[in-house]
């Protein structure tokens, strides 16, 4: 204990300067915990939302007793996300309990809804077509899955729900119906978020606990020749380091906090949360308060480690010791486990991640990247002792020296920026991984409206919309139910389009010609291949002169192929527009819509369709609205440690790079009284930082693109080798040298203090 104390003496009593390098680490682990405080809140937010959507589920049975209260559950895509109205009739029997956030259910002509579908009502009077009644009251809190969802109880009449309603036995399930993410993608996220800032802000936390490390170890050798112990040494140094990340830990809380009040309120793309969702738990508190300062210590005492065993050699300024090797191992163990995988993906029988390799490829990912960080400074030393006997340049051979006499010190100010590269390459695996699962795997995406809820405005409108690329109308041939004899009468779909319109939407599209009625056949598909040509087919339209028109099947075809989950797959006939009756409406009939399949131009397509008409019924064909929902959320969040950890290795350069030029300047001072200009001293600086930075930037994108490889071939990705990426990561590449570069220039400045070297 006496250690500890006299370690906090040396603190606060060793000058101003050792104070404000003390309040330097609890600022920089102030920013690291709270980073830290983030992470560990992602999973609390999510769960949050699926804990209320899962308690005001209704527990339903399809027996119908008379007097039993009804109840039907509408999820229709409103824009780019879901509008959920659930539709209630009282009856005489049955439960009596409410949905959280109500304190009775609605009667007939009785709205309740939720405070954005009160906004939406004022913004877009057309919604209120979504919601037969008055509006009542509003739902609270406890019955939102977040402060934005569009949620709405309509109480109704049991005559209105009777066909399709189902008995009411009560609410709340142990699970959501629709989880905010998938369970199993959860884990990916974890992962993906794991590798994007804990392991920065492990190197982060490690550089905050190393501030000033040159001169400590000076002070703790003092220490150890007056007759300390070597644990008495250690404990010393851990005195400091552990105080200032305990302050650190507690500021970092305090900014959580903050954070969490101010995020809440303003929200992120496509998540919205409650302050109480993103509360400090008790688990982020104990992880904080209890990991940080134990990281602290270990770093502590391995930083005093080398005061305390050989004393003399630290304050006669001895050549270091060549960095260990072990770290090496690690990096090959990683590699050899990725590149195996990446191996198997030339194989016609790729790995996947069933079994073992679940528990191999992070494992394999993670080694390589710790590797990569404890593999740096033995490339450093290498490469430094090297080129300073062969080079005969006096910058670079200055450089070099200097790098071999202390590679640790170099490393430590570009290790977060080398790690950050590596981490972006895995998080564009993530991404690309989650995109094909989510999303449909054909470069189009068609939407499907009821044409009878469309005025023709309208349907020029929607026309119009941003991002959509073709148009066209199908409709369904017309069967007379009274004349029906007991036999299946033949029914075919036309296609409303020209042959512009119709080669947009499909894959290709041969025998085409404008102003003629031909016949669509798919070679990859069955429909229309048992109807006859001659065959009569006969067209019902609401408005112009022809309330019939027959189209006879033609023996002239276009042969095309569709895309997976299309709307156009189903036709059999393609009708050019000049066939039809003037200002001619067709009965049965969709309006279809196609645009790219890329998540941004679909949620832009779709708002675009709200804004024309905000109550249409909207039919994403091949796609489920809330898996659209899911990726913008998993896009947020991936977004967000890309930021944090963005944040966290530039914090990490900005801190080493400046305790670097503190600590460096008796060297430079001296090296400047012997002659040496300050444009060579300035050279010699960023040559010691840029040339390892390289060699581990260089690394980090070869090692990062293995790892993603291995992680998307046993995801089961369409994609394997992400070429596209790769020029991304190089030009993120280039800016970490150009800002390492920039942070080097004022290490030398044009005056020269010789006090620095009277005091060394």
């Amino acid at each position: 204990m006496k250690e500890f104390l006299l370690g906090l003496r040396l603190l606060f009593g060793a000058g101003r300067g050792n104070r404000i390098r003390f309040f330097l680490m609890a600022a920089g682990g102030s920013l690291g915990v709270c980073c830290l405080a983030l992470v560990l809140t992602i999973p609390q937010i999510l769960d949050a939302h699926d804990t209320r959507a899962a308690a005001r589920e209704p527990r339903t049975t399809s027996a119908q007793p008379a007097g039993s209260r009804l109840v039907l559950q509408r999820a229709d895509p409103y824009g780019s996300v879901t509008f959920n109205r659930v539709f209630v009739a009282k009856g005489t029997k049955g439960t009596d309990s409410t949905p959280p956030g109500l304190d009775e259910l609605p009667g007939p002509g009785e709205v309740f809804v939720s405070p954005r579908v009160h906004d939406l009502l004022r913004e877009q009077p057309a919604v209120k077509g979504l919601l037969p009644g008055r509006e009542t009251g509003l739902i609270g809190a406890a019955g939102l899955a977040h402060p934005d969802e569009l949620f709405a109880y309509v109480g109704t009449t049991r005559d209105r729900i009777a066909d399709e309603g189902r008995a009411l036995k009560g609410f709340g399930y142990d699970y959501a119906p629709f989880p905010a993410v998938d369970p199993s993608t959860l884990t990916t996220l974890r992962f993906a978020l794991g590798s994007l800032v804990l392991l920065p802000l492990g190197i982060f936390l490690s550089v905050c606990a190393r501030l000033s490390a040159a001169a400590r170890t000076r002070r703790l050798a003092s220490l150890r020749l007056l007759g300390v112990s070597t644990r008495g040494v250690q404990r010393v140094n851990a005195a400091e380091t552990v105080v200032a990340a305990l302050l650190g830990a507690l500021l970092g809380l305090v900014e959580c906090w903050l954070l969490n009040q101010m995020m809440s309120r303003t929200g992120l793309a496509s998540l919205r949360w409650y302050p109480e969702d993103g509360a400090l738990s008790a688990t982020t508190v104990a992880v904080c308060l209890i990991g940080c300062p134990a990281l602290a210590w270990f770093v502590g005492r391995a930083g005093a480690r080398e005061a305390a065993a050989s004393p003399l050699a630290v304050r006669r300024t001895a050549v270091p010791r060549r960095p260990a090797t072990w770290g090496a191992l690690l990096l090959v163990t990683g590699l050899g486990i990725v590149t195996g995988y990446c191996v198997t993906g030339l194989t016609d029988h790729p790995a996947d991640s069933i079994g073992p390799n679940a528990f191999l490829i992070p494992v394999g990912i993670l080694l390589t990247g710790l590797g990569l960080v404890l593999t740096l400074p033995l490339l450093s030393h290498a490469l430094a002792r090297r080129l300073a006997r062969s080079t005969r340049s006096l910058t670079l051979n200055l450089a070099m020296r200097r790098n071999e006499v202390e590679p640790g010190s170099t490393m430590r100010v570009v290790t977060g920026l080398v790690l950050l590269v590596f981490a972006a390459s895995l998080a564009q695996g993530v991404l690309i991984q989650l995109e094909q699962v989510t999303r449909p795997s054909a470069p189009v995406q068609d939407y499907s409206v009821p044409l009878a809820s469309l005025t023709p405005e309208q349907q020029r409108d929607l026309a119009g919309v941003q991002g959509v690329r073709a148009h066209a109308v199908t409709m369904d041939s017309w069967v007379d139910l009274e004349k029906l004899d007991g036999t299946l009468q033949e029914q075919a779909t036309a296609l409303i389009a020209t042959c512009d319109q119709l080669e947009r939407m499909v894959r290709r599209a041969e025998g085409c010609r404008d102003g003629k009625v031909m016949r669509l056949v798919d070679p990859n598909s069955s429909v229309g291949s048992d109807l006859t040509p001659g065959t009569s087919f006969p067209y019902r339209f609401g408005a112009g002169k022809a309330r019939t028109l027959n189209i006879t099947l033609p023996s002239e075809r276009i042969v095309y192929s569709a895309y997976p989950a299309s709307a156009v797959g189903n036709a059999v006939l393609l009708v050019p527009p000049s066939v039809l009756p003037a200002a001619a409406r067709p009965d049965s009939a969709q309006l279809v819509l196609t645009s790219s399949s890329a998540p941004d131009r679909v949620r832009e397509v779709l708002d675009g369709i709200a804004a024309v008409v905000p109550i249409a019924e909207i039919e994403l064909i091949g796609v489920n609205i809330q898996g659209l929902e899911q990726i913008a959320v998993i896009e947020t969040l991936l977004a967000v440690g890309m930021i944090m950890g963005l944040v966290i290795g530039v914090a990490a350069f900005i801190v080493a790079a400046t305790d670097r030029a503190v600590e460096r300047r008796p060297q430079v001072t001296a090296i400047m009284l012997i002659g040496a200009r300050a444009r060579t001293v300035r050279t010699v600086q960023c040559v010691q930082v840029v040339l390892p930075l390289s060699i581990g930037l260089a690394l980090a994108l070869v090692t990062g693109k293995l790892a993603e490889s291995s992680y998307l071939i046993t995801g089961g990705s369409a994609v394997y080798w992400d070429v596209a990426g790769t020029p991304l990561l190089a030009l993120a590449a280039a800016g970490v040298v150009a800002v390492a570069i920039a942070g080097t220039l004022p290490l030398a400045g044009r005056r020269i203090d010789p006090e620095l070297i009277r005091r060394d």
